[in-house]
């Protein structure tokens, strides 16, 4: 009797446990790319790509990854969803590592996570159906046709195209309309985590507009995890729920989207949302110029990454601190981590 009793609360403790267990967790998340040369070719350096990210994305929310060209925020998402293999660190889905599996032990987490591209005809053959284009991640998991038939019908009327645009092929199609097959086809699976990659950076702004909507109205109805990743600041503060900005492959800030855009601590992060443009012609923003080109990851500055580039150092007089020591992501305010020397939590409070 005591046993049946106590089963209730074993499961009430676990669903708990299992609730304040990040959906997608990274440690130390490391991704070298070998340059080879040479007639034996011989790896001669690497792209240091992602160089020690460690972030966490909860149930539910939408964590915008956010940074130049080349910071290395798309080899993060292809890492999460193990298309890429990590150098180093580990990727944990509901706190299992993932980081060492393959073939049919990572097959399971595949039907988990999907990802929507940038540009969707890529991943379309030319020659199919989209109809078939969609259903074939069902295909790839061994659901039946007829089931197939019916969870595309579904999916399709989600996004907003008609029954009979599965027939059709995918150059009769337009931008976003092509944009909504890519999102049928990442939803079809009924995944927890999407990796959105520039998903509408190809777009125009009024398409957009209906894109990202809907991208918010499918995570309210399913219940959808987002990793949205952009460059533009403003789809960014659209669609997030945290951001995290990176700089050279590593995170150089993060924090609820609210508290980044209102009081970003980070100067990489304030010459960002300087250039978004100010849609009231009597209201003016002070731009931030940054200096000569991002660095090459194959040799990136010692200590701080950003610190050749950097506006605070200059106004410091180029303290050499920055140029020696990497700074950690520290915790300069509730939530918000920021790897700064000269950014202190005292700082922050006043």
């Amino acid at each position: 009797m005591s046993d049946l009793s106590a089963t209730p609360v074993a499961d009430a403790a676990t669903a708990v446990a299992d609730a304040a267990t990040p959906l997608v967790r990274t440690e130390g998340l490391v991704k070298h790319f070998p340059i080879r040369g040479g007639v034996f070719q011989r790896t001669v350096a690497s792209v240091q790509a992602v160089d020690g990210v460690t972030l966490a994305v909860e149930r539910g929310e939408t964590l915008g990854l956010v940074g130049e060209s080349g910071c290395g925020k798309t080899t993060v998402g292809r890492l999460i969803l193990r298309l890429l293999d990590p150098t180093a660190g580990r990727i944990l889905i509901d706190g299992h590592d993932i980081s060492g599996l393959k073939g049919k032990a990572l097959k399971p987490y595949r039907r988990r996570m999907q990802i929507i591209v940038q540009d969707p005809v890529s991943s379309l053959d030319p020659r199919t159906p989209i109809g078939d284009s969609i259903g074939e991640g069902l295909r790839i998991h061994g659901v039946k046709s007829s089931e197939r038939a019916t969870r595309v019908r579904a999916i399709m009327d989600k996004v907003g195209l008609e029954p009979y645009h599965a027939r059709r092929y995918p150059h009769e199609f337009s931008g976003g309309q092509r944009q909504r097959i890519g999102i049928a086809r990442a939803l079809v699976l009924e995944p927890d985590l999407v990796v959105c990659d520039e998903p509408v950076s190809a777009l125009d702004v009024s398409i957009q507009a209906q894109v990202l909507n809907l991208l918010k109205s499918l995570q309210r109805e399913l219940g959808l995890t987002y990793v949205f990743i952009a460059h533009n600041m403003g789809v960014i503060e659209h669609i997030s729920d945290r951001v995290a900005v990176m700089y050279l492959g590593k995170i150089v800030e993060i924090a609820d989207r609210v508290a980044l855009f209102r009081d970003p601590k980070h100067p990489y992060t304030q010459a960002l949302l300087s250039a978004i443009p100010i849609p009231d012609p009597e209201l003016k923003r002070q731009r931030i110029i940054l200096r000569g080109d991002v660095p090459s990851p194959v040799n990136p500055p010692p200590g701080c990454h950003f610190n050749p580039r950097c506006q605070l150092r200059a106004e410091l007089g180029m303290p050499e601190i920055c140029a020696q020591e990497e700074p950690p992501l520290a915790e300069v305010a509730p939530r918000h981590r920021a790897a700064c020397h000269f950014i202190t939590p005292a700082e922050a409070a006043s």
